[in-house]
């Protein structure tokens, strides 16, 4: 699911962020502090989720509802103001927020608008908690190990083994790289960025260039001709935030 906030206030815009992060599936396509620059991005895309902020100058946030309606599913206009209720609902608003409102308010407004998208995740999360784990064979003897994939941060290979690197551990198997590649297709969580490399996203702590440093400290230079792939992942998670005329 997609949801795009607009609010000219910045620190609201980060809150909301943050609350999206809470809710399963909700992806954050952008945000915006301008609503004409907001009008323009939803004339041409169209999301699940809008949250909208109302006493905003230009455009306010009524007048932006009623421009692009058909192109959102919910329309969640969050505003500080009980003065717009009617003009929201005749925008056909799906729920009317007074600021402040708690996390636990919104996730409860979304619980009711998004029950069976709710529940689809929920049986997909279900379905992959089966396949959380796999087993290699040690280095030596014929002990094989379970490595948890969700603790596994980066996976290199080293000439004729291969080392996963977790936060607390160093497994090390004789196999190849692409061998493991194929034991962890399906798996959406990892990447490979580089001929003897595949991190897991979750750990990545931050993007410089081309450069990758992970949770474990280690760095990793995107290859060359992984870069697109890399470069579309960035591209779905960048929160775009809209500036300010």
């Amino acid at each position: 699911m997609t949801c795009v906030i607009v609010d000219d206030d910045p620190n609201a815009v980060a809150g909301l962020v943050s609350y999206m992060e809470s809710f399963p599936g909700m992806e954050v396509k952008a945000t915006f502090t301008n609503p004409v620059d907001a009008m323009a991005f939803l004339l041409k895309n169209k999301v699940n989720l809008l949250l909208l902020d109302v006493d905003m100058p230009k455009v306010n946030g009524i007048e932006l509802a009623n421009s692009i309606r058909g192109q959102v599913g919910k329309l969640v206009f969050t505003t500080a103001h009980t003065k717009y209720a009617f003009d929201a609902f005749e925008s056909h608003a799906d729920a009317y927020l007074l600021k402040p409102f708690s996390l636990a308010k919104m996730l409860a407004t979304l619980h009711r608008l998004f029950p069976e998208e709710l529940e689809t995740e929920k049986n997909a999360m279900e379905m992959g908690s089966e396949e959380d784990f796999i087993f290699v064979k040690a280095k030596q003897g014929s002990k094989l190990i379970k490595v948890k994939l969700k603790e596994l941060v980066v996976i290199e290979s080293k000439n004729n083994y291969v080392e996963l690197q977790a936060l607390d551990r160093q497994v090390i198997t004789y196999m190849t790289l692409s061998e493991l590649a194929k034991k962890l297709n399906g798996q959406p969580d990892f990447i490979q960025v580089q001929r003897s490399f595949i991190i897991n996203k979750h750990f990545i702590e931050y993007v410089e260039g081309n450069t990758l440093v992970m949770a474990s400290g280690a760095k990793i230079t995107v290859g060359e001709m992984y870069r697109p792939t890399f470069q579309s992942f960035l591209d779905e998670r960048v929160i775009k935030m809209g500036k300010k005329r």
